[in-house]
Order: structure tokens, then C-alpha cells, then sequence
């Protein structure tokens, strides 16, 4: 095999078993050690794909991967071949999968992955929602105000968020989302991803929060919206303006930029800065500028 010697990180279909990519199969069918999250559900997996694993099968789970770990890279220290599977999607996501990883980074073993499927960018893909930035939370602690503390380290960020949750914590999730990041951020609750009965939930916070109320069964995966950009105050852009012109552009050019980059007016964002600069004319310390060379007169300066 060309992967022998090696750890290989496969991604398994998060629903609909038809998703396994062929390299999956025969991987499972060849590889001398198959690390499983669940061997139960590894059984189960393999049956439906037709494919009877050669190898030998040991449980890989958060509750033994810091110890299973050094075993595996051990193995692949041999020559063998190990893959790495979690009970959906792609291992090291929530899922174990780090430890080996970088047990192995750490043993020169080398490390390579079967791309899967992800409920994590299936969701992302599926919510309507900005996909160009995105970060992923995982799932949020339990304990209600540890979550909405977790949470409060979201009000401000720009990018699309991604988290699993559980069917018996959705709605106080969302309640709780609607209450620190605002009932009118828009999110999507996505559930049973590839399977027969998915569905994608589609609204604002507080309404998806009002939907989750009776309860909501499934695999679930929320994307919610980033913050939206907060506009710089006219003093910050002033201040911009400013060092741009200390630094030897023009007061019009200067003007033109600062109000293209952030959408401001770049006629009010001008007349500011004449302003500014005639109330303390000649004064090479204005506003904080050291060496401010503004125009001598508007009509240089235009």
C-alpha cells in the first residue's frame, strides 16, 4: 500500500452512507490497524459499505486517545499502516484525532488524511450566511453561564461561527444566543445533515430561539452571523486622514482614500479635515500630529 507506515485521518459520512469516498473503502479493507471512536458504530459503518476490515480494530475515543495514542504511532513506527476514524465526519473536529496527530508530528511518522465529509462546512455551506471567514466553536459548555460567558467572546467577532450542540441543550442554546449576541442576528440551525429527514432553519436568533422551544431532535450544527463591522468614529478617520497627510500625501488624495477604504463621506470626511486644520493653522503639533503639513489654504488644499 502507499500509505504503509503511516497514520491516515479519514473523514466517514456524517449521514448517507453513499458519501464515502473509495479510497475510504479500501483503506478500511487493507489497513493493518483501524483506530475507531466507536467500534460499534465502526461495524455498523462497514456493513452498510459492504467492506470487512482485515486489520486489527481498537477503540480510539477522548476517554483513552492520550494513552491509545503512543500505541498507534508505534505501530505506524512498524511500517503499518493505521487509519483513523471517528463516528462522523473528520477526525481531530470535536472528535479525537489531535493526540495522535501530533504524537506522530513528534515521532517523524507521517501523517495524512482521506478528505470527508464535515458537518461543520456542509452546514456553513447550507446557511445562506457569509462562508468567505469563518471560525468553529465546537460545542459550548454546558453549565449555563460558563456558555453564556463563551458566548460574550462572540458579540464582537466579524466572522461567521460554527458550533455543534445537543438535542437537550438547543433551546437554552439559542435563548442564550439571542440574549447576549442579539435576537436580531441572523443564524441557521441545520439538522440531520445528508440524512432523510434533514433540514436547514433558517431566521433570526429570536426566532429560531421561539422554534427550539418545544424541542428539536437530530445531529444539529448552528452557523450563526458575524458582528456586524462597526464604523470608525469621525475622529478616527480624521486621525487617519491626518497621519496620511503628515506623512506627505495630499489632503485630497488622503481624504479620498480613508473614505473609499471604510465607506464614510468622503465630502463630510474633507470638510472635517479643513476644519481641523484651521483651527490650529501652522501649528505642527495639531491634534497630535507631529509634522502635520496640511494645506496653507483651502484652495491649496483642494
Amino acid at each position: 500500500m502507499d500509505t504503509s507506515g503511516a497514520v491516515v485521518l479519514a473523514g466517514t459520512p456524517i449521514g448517507d452512507a453513499e458519501d464515502a469516498p473509495p479510497r475510504l473503502l479500501r483503506l478500511l479493507a487493507e489497513a493493518d490497524v483501524v483506530a475507531a471512536e466507536d467500534t460499534r458504530r465502526l461495524r455498523a459503518l462497514v456493513a452498510r459499505l459492504g467492506v470487512t476490515p482485515s486489520g486489527r480494530v481498537v477503540s480510539y475515543h477522548e476517554h483513552n486517545e492520550a494513552a491509545r495514542a503512543s500505541e498507534l504511532v508505534e505501530a505506524a513506527l512498524a511500517g503499518q499502516t493505521v487509519l483513523v476514524v471517528s463516528d462522523a465526519g473528520m477526525p481531530g473536529v470535536s472528535d479525537p484525532g489531535y493526540r495522535v496527530v501530533r504524537a506522530a508530528v513528534d515521532a517523524g511518522v507521517r501523517v495524512t488524511a482521506v478528505p470527508g465529509p464535515s458537518a461543520v462546512l456542509v452546514a456553513l455551506a447550507l446557511s445562506g450566511l457569509p462562508t468567505d471567514r469563518f471560525c468553529f466553536e465546537g460545542f459550548l459548555p454546558r453549565k449555563p453561564a460558563e456558555r453564556r460567558r463563551a458566548l460574550a467572546a462572540l458579540v464582537t467577532e466579524p466572522r461567521t461561527a460554527v458550533l455543534f450542540e445537543s438535542t437537550h441543550r438547543i433551546a437554552d442554546t439559542l435563548a442564550d444566543m439571542a440574549q447576549v449576541l442579539g435576537p436580531d442576528r441572523a443564524a441557521a440551525v441545520c439538522r440531520e445533515l445528508t440524512k432523510t429527514y434533514e433540514e436547514v432553519r433558517r431566521g433570526t436568533l429570536a426566532e429560531l430561539a421561539a422554534w427550539a422551544a418545544d424541542g428539536v431532535r437530530g445531529e444539529i450544527t448552528v452557523v450563526v452571523a458575524g458582528a456586524p463591522p462597526v464604523p470608525a468614529s469621525t475622529d478616527d478617520l480624521l486621525a487617519e486622514v491626518l497621519d496620511r497627510v503628515a506623512d506627505g500625501e495630499r489632503l485630497k488624495e488622503a481624504t479620498a482614500a480613508v473614505a473609499e477604504r471604510t465607506g464614510a463621506s468622503r465630502r463630510e470626511l474633507y470638510e472635517a479635515a479643513l476644519a481641523a486644520r484651521d483651527a490650529a493653522p501652522g501649528d505642527p503639533s495639531h491634534l497630535g500630529h507631529p509634522g502635520y503639513r496640511g494645506a496653507t489654504s483651502r484652495k491649496e488644499g483642494r
